[in-house]
């Protein structure tokens, strides 16, 4: 994880929530707190860091979970000043050691972890909290997970969906969820249509994630929502399906209307440059021309086949266009690739095979050389 993140998680963070709980329980030993929590705090990643702080409050706080709890909850700030997160930058993230805590020491006392919870997740998320309870009670869990599906706060809505993905990130699997995806789909269901972008989008990555795991699932459900769907759903549908779109799902394809086989040749292709440094980027153009003498829906996407470091190719599909291409028609397309280092892809030197994707059929566009050091464009 980037540095800036972790680093989030100071001393001076950690002085900061010391004077939080201090301020509403005046019997904190914030000095104690403050040397623990801070203790090898550097030497540490940033859910290492969260999760040291817990430990520390876990130390510091009454030692009855209920009289910890009810000092954390007193000592919470505001909520979230809108439905959206967009532009809350790290703020939110002050309450994970809050949330760590909750899913760490308070399994045994469900309705107070519940009640915790639903304060948390309007200032942070208890996305990842919620999780553990699942796992261990999920009858229980659920029937408080459908009640908050009609929760006046956005953010209690989103943790329904949030909570429940199959593969959410920064957090470990359920495995009751990953058994049992007709009940998470229970939950999709009410907040399918939800007024907020925030829930929407949630629903969508939920329902994103399920069809991983159970493709022909997410495909069914699609298309019952796809049926009489305003726009605002079909975007929930569209971008739902968007994985099954890159792996070329041809019944994801054929929900959208590109299910038909394109009848397209590749021309003009352009590579440039045709060695890149790792950190620059690759600018790819070429064009189709119809062999149709009808009008052709396409979705049209390019791959890179991205060496590992084991030497085997993994592709990485990148979103380009969608083109009504008339009959016998030509259309010129153009993108650029970043070959920038990410922490989930870091490109390595080597031989790197380029397609274009028509409605899920690959055809080959070339090559480029990846390198460790730049040269002159169009070499």
């Amino acid at each position: 994880m980037a540095d800036p993140l972790k680093t989030f998680f100071s001393a001076a963070l950690v002085r900061r929530l010391a004077a939080e709980i201090a301020r509403v329980e005046p019997a904190f030993p914030v000095g104690a707190f403050v040397e623990q929590a801070s203790a090898g705090l550097e030497g540490l990643e940033l859910l290492d860091r969260a999760r040291h702080m817990a430990a520390a409050l876990a130390g510091h706080l009454p030692p009855a979970y209920p009289d910890a709890i009810a000092v954390l909850l007193r000592s919470l700030g505001p909520e979230h000043a809108r439905d959206e997160l967009v532009g809350a930058g790290m703020a939110p993230f002050f309450y994970l050691p809050h949330v760590l805590f909750v899913a760490e020491r308070g399994l045994d006392h469900f309705d107070l972890s519940m009640r915790a919870q639903y304060e948390l997740t309007k200032r942070f998320s208890a996305e990842s909290s919620i999780r553990p309870y699942i796992a261990r009670e999920p009858e229980r869990t659920l029937a408080v997970l459908r009640g908050w599906a009609g929760d006046a706060s956005a953010h209690v809505r989103r943790l329904v969906s949030e909570g429940t993905r199959l593969r959410l990130p920064w957090a470990g699997r359920v495995a009751w969820l990953d058994r049992n995806p007709h009940r998470v789909i229970e939950l999709l269901e009410l907040l399918v249509d939800d007024p907020t972008t925030l829930v929407r989008r949630s629903v969508a990555n939920n329902l994103n994630d399920l069809g991983k795991v159970h493709p022909g699932l997410l495909v069914e459900t699609c298309a019952r929502w796809l049926d009489g769907a305003g726009a605002e759903r079909r975007a929930v549908v569209e971008h739902a399906l968007r994985s099954a779109i890159k792996r070329g799902d041809a019944r994801a394809l054929a929900l959208l209307g590109f299910g038909e086989k394109p009848r397209v040749v590749l021309e003009d292709v352009r590579l440039q440059p045709r060695r890149v440094a790792i950190g620059g980027r690759l600018s790819v153009s070429f064009a189709l021309r119809s062999l149709a003498r009808r009008s052709q829906q396409l979705l049209v996407d390019v791959a890179v086949h991205f060496v590992k470091a084991n030497g085997a190719t993994s592709p990485k599909v990148f979103k380009l266009s969608r083109v009504t291409l008339p009959p016998l028609g030509r259309v010129e397309l153009r993108t650029r690739v970043s070959l920038a280092v990410h922490t989930t892809r870091r490109p390595r030197p080597g031989s790197h095979a380029v397609d274009v994707l028509v409605n899920g059929a690959a055809i080959r566009a070339g090559s480029f050389q990846v390198t460790l050091r730049g040269t002159p464009d169009g070499a």
